[in-house]
C-alpha cells in the first residue's frame, strides 16, 4: 500500500502535527491532574462531581462515541463508495436516538456506578455470576476497542512516515497508551470528562470548518458538489447510488444490514456511553445531554458526508485509493489540497487527540467494572472499602492500558474496523438483550441474564471466527485457510436475536422473581433518587 509519507505531509506538516498534538496533550494531562478527584471517593472516581451542565455533558457525552473512525474511516467510505458511505453515516447518527427513547433516562434512574449496580438492583438472587458475566463482556467490548483504538494510532502515523519499523510501531503504541493509562488511572472520570469535552469541541469546530471550506470551493451548490463527485469517482451516476459497495450480491446486502444494526442497537450498550449516561446530576440534566450529543453527532456525521463527496469531488477516488485502499487518507488529501500542510496538521492532530480520548473512557469503563463488580462485589461481596476499592480501580486501568498495547502489537495487521465492529455487535448481542429485559420485562430471571450475557458473547465470537473475517479470502486474517461457513463478516444479524432468545429462554425456564422485587424496581425506574 502506498502511503501518503511523500504525497500529503511534508516535514513542515509533520513537525507542526507533533508540536500541536505534545501542546493538547500536555495542556489536557495538567489539567486531569488539576481536576483528579481529591478525595478517597469511589463516587468521585467513577461518576465525578456531577455538577456538568448539559451542553458540557452533551459534549462529554459526544467525545466518547465519535472515534478516529468517524474522522477518518467514515469520510473514507463515503469518498469510496458514495451512497453507500452515506448510509453508513445515517446508522452512526440514529443510534443516538435509540439511546435516547429507550434507555438514558430508566438507566440513570435504577442505577449507581455501573450497570451491574442496576442487575443487582433488579436481579436479588445470583447477583455475583451476573456480575460477574457482565464484567467479563464488559472486558471483551471495550479490550477489542481499546486494540482498535491504538492499532488505529499506528496506522495513522503511517500516513505520516510510510510504513513504519517495528520499533517505531512500538514506540507509538507505548506513547498513546501511557498517556491513556494516566488520564483513566490519576483523572478519573473528571479527567476525561475534560479530554473528551475539549476532544469534542476541537472535532466539531474541525469537521464543520473543512466542511464549509468544500462547501464554498463549489460556491454552496450542492448540486455541483455531487456531480464532480459522480464525475471524479470513476463510476458516473453509479456513485450517488445504492449498491455500489453492498450491493454486489444478496449476502452483502445482508451483510450492510447486519452492521447497520449492530451500530444503532450496539450504541446503548457501549459501557463507556453507559457510563456516561449514570453521570448526570438529575433526568432533566441527561435529557438535554443525550439531546445535545445527538445535535452534535449528526452535525459532525453530516459534515463528515461533505469531506468524502468533497474528496472525491477534489481530489479523485482513483488518487485516494491509490494512497490508502481503505480511503482513511481521503480527510487528510481533501486538507492539503485545501488548506495546505497547516490544515493537514490540524485534522492530523484532531486525529490522533480523538483516539487518545476515546481510548481513555473505554479504559475508565473497563477499570470501573473491574474494581467494582468484579472486586469489589464478586470477591469482597460488598465489603471492601472505598479506599480500597479506588486503589483497584487505579490497577485494573493501569493493566487493562498495558494489556490494550500488548495485544495492539501483537495484532498489527489487523483491520480496525473489525475489531470496532465486533466489540459493537457484542454490546448488542450481551449487553443490551440484558439491559432491555432488565428495565421492561416483568418475568426476567438472573439466569436469563446469565444466558443473554455469556451466550452473546460467545455467539458474536464464534460467528466471527468462522467468518469471511478470519479465512477464505484474500483480506482473511488466514486467507490459506477456509473454514468459514457463515458467510457475513458481521454476526450481529444473527447474534443480536441469539441473545434476546437466549434471555427470555432462560427466564421462562426458571423461577420469577418476586413480584415485589420488580414493581419496586420499576417505581425507581421512574422517579430516580435525585
Amino acid at each position: 500500500m502506498v502511503t501518503t509519507g511523500a504525497a500529503v505531509v511534508d516535514r513542515f506538516g509533520l513537525q507542526l502535527t507533533l508540536v500541536l498534538f505534545l501542546s493538547v496533550v500536555v495542556v489536557t494531562l495538567f489539567t486531569a491532574l488539576l481536576t483528579a478527584p481529591q478525595r478517597d471517593e469511589i463516587s468521585e472516581f467513577y461518576l465525578g462531581n456531577r455538577t456538568m451542565t448539559p451542553l458540557r455533558n452533551g459534549l462529554a457525552m459526544c467525545g466518547d462515541y465519535l472515534s478516529a473512525a468517524t474522522l477518518l474511516g467514515s469520510t473514507g467510505l463515503v469518498a469510496l463508495t458514495g451512497y453507500d458511505g452515506l448510509l453508513y453515516l445515517c446508522g452512526t447518527a440514529v443510534a443516538w436516538m435509540m439511546v435516547l427513547l429507550l434507555v438514558a433516562e430508566p438507566l440513570r434512574n435504577a442505577g449507581k456506578y455501573t450497570l451491574g449496580d442496576t442487575l443487582a438492583l433488579r436481579l436479588k438472587h445470583m447477583q455475583r455470576p451476573v456480575r460477574l458475566a457482565l464484567a467479563l463482556c464488559t472486558l471483551a467490548i471495550t479490550t477489542l476497542y481499546l486494540v482498535a483504538q491504538l492499532v488505529g494510532s499506528v496506522a495513522l502515523l503511517t500516513q505520516f512516515t510510510g510504513e513504519p519499523s517495528a520499533t517505531t510501531r512500538t514506540l507509538c503504541v507505548v506513547v498513546i497508551g501511557t498517556i491513556v493509562i494516566v488520564y483513566a488511572a490519576i483523572g478519573g472520570m473528571p479527567g476525561a470528562t475534560f479530554i473528551q469535552v475539549v476532544k469534542a469541541v476541537m472535532l466539531i469546530s474541525g469537521v464543520t470548518v473543512t466542511a464549509v471550506m468544500v462547501l464554498n470551493r463549489f460556491d454552496w451548490n450542492i448540486d455541483a458538489l455531487l456531480a464532480a463527485a459522480a464525475d471524479n469517482s470513476g463510476s458516473g451516476t453509479r456513485f450517488l447510488e445504492p449498491g455500489l459497495r453492498y450491493g454486489a450480491s444478496t449476502t452483502s446486502k445482508l451483510d450492510f444490514f447486519s452492521l447497520q444494526l449492530a451500530i444503532v442497537l450496539g450504541l446503548a450498550a457501549l459501557p463507556h456511553v453507559m457510563m456516561r449516561l449514570l453521570a448526570p446530576k438529575s433526568s432533566s440534566v441527561l435529557r438535554s445531554s443525550v439531546v445535545w450529543a445527538m445535535g452534535l453527532v449528526s452535525l459532525v456525521c453530516l459534515a463528515a458526508g461533505i469531506l468524502g463527496l468533497g474528496a472525491t469531488a477534489i481530489v479523485g477516488r482513483d488518487t485516494i485509493a491509490q494512497t490508502d485502499r481503505k480511503g482513511d487518507a481521503a480527510v487528510l488529501l481533501l486538507a492539503h489540497d485545501l488548506g495546505g500542510a497547516v490544515l493537514t496538521a490540524l485534522l492530523s492532530c484532531l486525529a490522533f487527540v480523538t483516539l487518545l480520548a476515546v481510548a481513555a473512557g473505554l479504559t475508565l469503563a473497563a477499570a470501573s467494572s473491574l474494581a467494582h463488580d468484579l472486586y469489589g462485589e464478586v470477591i469482597r461481596k460488598g465489603r471492601a472499602k472505598e479506599t480500597e476499592e479506588l486503589a483497584v480501580a487505579r490497577l485494573a486501568a493501569v493493566v487493562i492500558g498495558v494489556l490494550g498495547m500488548l495485544l495492539a502489537l501483537v495484532s498489527w495487521g489487523a483491520n480496525t474496523a473489525t475489531l470496532a465492529f465486533l466489540a459493537f455487535a457484542i454490546a448488542a448481542s450481551a449487553i443490551l438483550p440484558t439491559l432491555v429485559y432488565t428495565l421492561f420485562w416483568r418475568r426476567f430471571t438472573a439466569q436469563g441474564a446469565l444466558l443473554s450475557l455469556c451466550g452473546g458473547l460467545l455467539c458474536s465470537v464464534l460467528l466471527v471466527v468462522f467468518s469471511p473475517v478470519v479465512s477464505s479470502t484474500p483480506t482473511s486474517l488466514y486467507p490459506a485457510a477456509d473454514f468459514a461457513w457463515f458467510p457475513l463478516q458481521n454476526p450481529g444479524l444473527v447474534s443480536i436475536p441469539a441473545g434476546f432468545l437466549l434471555g427470555w429462554l432462560g427466564s421462562v425456564l426458571s423461577r420469577p422473581e418476586t413480584p415485589e422485587t420488580y414493581e419496586d424496581f420499576e417505581v425507581r425506574t421512574l422517579v430516580g433518587v435525585d
